[in-house]
């Protein structure tokens, strides 16, 4: 092993075991010859030099197994490795990587001309060790020399295709394995334009694309039925007579339904990251038209009315109006990530985790119930806490809120959440939004609460034979005292459970959000943030107080710059990733039940979610913008990203 830099004139089946590939009439008729086996003693006649420069690998000094090809050109666009270039480093195919200049021959039986690829395939002998290969120089036995610079990590077991050195343009480059190389960087970095994306891109600036956001896009709980308009937001008929297309005035529409409203009241006083970044707490009147579309009408960009806080309408200036649904869109990101997103799905989570953990033995059905649906949450909130809510995180750095100003929201959102808000059903009735036409966010969640009730019901009727099981379970009790005690002693979440169907609608509750949730609002950040006018993530100008004094350098100075943009779509990128062995909803790999009674309804919950998922696919053929997040294939198990 020692004798890595000796040349070799000789290889020995003891060398290297090579096997035959299968002859044809098409390798004869293009006029090479493939190498048998190579025999004891067989002396080779061309030996190419090879020399490797190595960077450093991750584990300063390791064995790793490296393995060469030589590709050269046959005819004008074929690439053909010949057999007997297929060669270890040594015998073995072991080599030590520490930074230094290996050198060694590679025999082939006859002159193979231009080398036009050199293509290197790494296995671990011992451990997983990344290595750094910078540069591979190949000397020809005639004296030509073929450089190859490389300068690339090769981890895992993978193989790199390394070019020939020499710049060519692509016009000019008919080596076909280019296109693969980009196609495999493209893959990499990837970023997975669907329609919608390109839709937003084209349309975010139409009223319709706006309001159907507040049904299906982020943030798709803020809206609400309105049947009385509030006094801090004296929208009269006269101003908004133009929007309204069924000829009734405005009081009618309010009384039949018509009407809706956004309010983020919430974000009124909190703080600001930052002199050069702006919040505010507007309120957005929408109107569902004949054609079912939810159209904005109205607009006010705070909380309280008067001449220096106009209402903004469609019939304005039009970049009085884009700009005013641009503050819309931007307050709703804030909100979104910190109240929405973060607050009532990661942290919620968390909290059910600790008192699993804390309060359930591992034997409790509860336990093994709930475990796929909670795993891995502590440890992403705790990556969260350091790299996105903390005063230097992202969401500080591209966002609008300072670290107290999310302190600030916070307690205001805790404040305000109830165990019922997270009962989907009694979160869409409370809104008023049962009957709303495309509002497929409620479509699909009820699909996928019903589902998940009657599977947890199917494993607490299991195991709980009665009322007074329930009762009885004194690890129940203490999961639920150490929830209450994780949200500060709420007096809006139960105490105690006393029933069987309590039980059930709380478990439902625990798996809804850390699954079904938090998809729903997570899942769709890029696709419609990566857009930046279309939910800019803070602004640089202070809201208009008048009307007509808006124009494109105005709204342009007002959006977040190229610096902020660039953070805010890798990070919302990043977060709308999944894994490749992803665990999805009611796919449970690890056995934590044994019993059979349990195992077939864990079969009928599968089922199920396989008719839903085949039901919204049905339903998303016939859209133009396809509502994905709820479907069950793509919903995982636990708040995991």
């Amino acid at each position: 092993m020692m004798e890595l830099l000796g040349r070799w004139r000789e290889l020995k089946t003891g060398d290297l075991l090579a096997t035959k590939p299968v002859e044809t009439a098409e390798n004869e008729q293009r006029g090479f010859q493939t190498t048998a086996v190579l025999t004891p003693g067989l002396t080779l006649l061309a030996a190419l030099a090879l020399w490797l420069r190595l960077g450093l690998c991750t584990a300063g000094r390791w064995w790793a197994g490296l393995w060469v090809w030589l590709c050269y050109r046959l005819g004008i666009d074929i690439l053909q490795t010949p057999d007997d270039s297929f060669t270890p480093a040594q015998s073995g195919g072991v080599w030590k990587v520490d930074g230094a200049v290996v050198s060694f021959d590679i025999h082939v039986e006859r002159n193979i001309g231009n080398i036009v690829q050199v293509k290197l395939e790494k296995e671990n002998i011992i451990g997983n060790v990344a290595w750094f290969c910078k540069h591979i120089k190949v000397e020809t036995p005639s004296g030509d020399c073929f450089e190859f610079p490389c300068y690339c990590w090769l981890v895992d077991e993978m193989t790199v295709t390394i070019q020939e050195g020499t710049a060519r343009l692509p016009q000019d480059d008919n080596n076909e394995n280019d296109g693969k190389e980009l196609g495999s960087t493209q893959k990499i970095f990837s970023f997975s334009f669907e329609i919608w994306t390109e839709k937003v891109m084209q349309d975010w600036n139409k009223d319709e694309m706006f309001g159907y956001q507040f049904l299906n896009g982020c943030n798709p709980v803020m809206i609400k039925k309105c049947m009385q308009l509030p006094d801090k937001f004296p929208v009269t008929h006269e101003m908004v007579k133009g929007s309204l297309k069924r000829g009734h005035t405005l009081q009618e529409e309010l009384q039949a339904g018509n009407i809706y409203i956004v309010d983020y009241e919430i974000l009124q006083g909190v703080p600001a990251s930052r002199k050069d970044r702006y919040l505010t707490a507007p309120i957005c009147l929408l109107y569902k038209n004949e054609l079912d579309q939810m159209m904005p009408i109205a607009i006010q960009l705070s909380q309280t009315p008067g001449e220096m806080s106009p209402i903004f309408l469609p019939s304005d200036n039009e970049y009085d109006w884009m700009l005013a649904k641009m503050w819309v869109k931007s307050s709703d990101f804030n909100l979104h990530q910190l109240v929405t997103h973060l607050l009532k799905t990661h942290l919620l989570s968390e909290v059910f985790e600790i008192a699993v953990y804390r309060q359930l033995s591992a034997v409790h059905p509860v336990y093994k119930l709930l475990m796929p649906h909670v795993r891995f949450t502590i440890a992403i909130n705790a990556e969260a806490r350091e790299n996105l809510i903390s005063d230097d995180g992202i969401i500080s750095k591209v966002g609008s809120i300072s670290g107290a100003g999310m302190e600030t929201l916070m307690q205001k959102a805790m404040g305000a959440l109830t165990y019922k808000s997270l009962c989907f059903p009694e979160d869409i009735k409370a809104r008023g939004m049962e009957d709303v036409p495309k509002y497929y966010y409620r479509d699909d969640g009820m699909k996928i609460w019903e589902t998940i009730n009657c599977f947890v019901s199917d494993v607490v009727k299991i195991y709980y034979d009665s009322d007074e099981a329930v009762q009885k379970d004194v690890e129940i009790h203490g999961f639920i005292k150490d929830v209450v005690f994780g949200l500060n002693n709420s007096d809006n979440f139960p105490k105690s459970l006393e029933s069987r169907e309590q039980l059930i609608e709380y478990l439902t509750v625990v798996i809804f959000t850390a699954s079904a949730q938090h998809a729903a609002v997570n899942f769709g950040q890029f696709d419609w943030y990566g857009w930046i006018p279309n939910g800019p993530s803070t602004m640089h100008k202070q809201p208009p107080q008048q009307k007509d004094q808006v124009d494109v350098k105005y709204i342009m100075e007002s959006l977040p710059d190229r610096r902020t943009s660039s953070k805010l779509l890798g990070t919302v990128w990043a977060l709308t990733r999944t894994e490749p062995n992803e665990r999805f909803l009611g796919m449970y790999p690890d056995m934590y039940f044994t019993e059979q009674p349990v195992e077939e309804a864990i079969k009928t919950f599968q089922h199920n979610l396989e008719e839903v998922k085949n039901t919204i696919k049905s339903r998303n053929e016939e859209l133009t913008l396809a509502y994905c997040y709820l479907s069950p294939d793509k919903i995982p198990n636990s708040v995991a990203i």
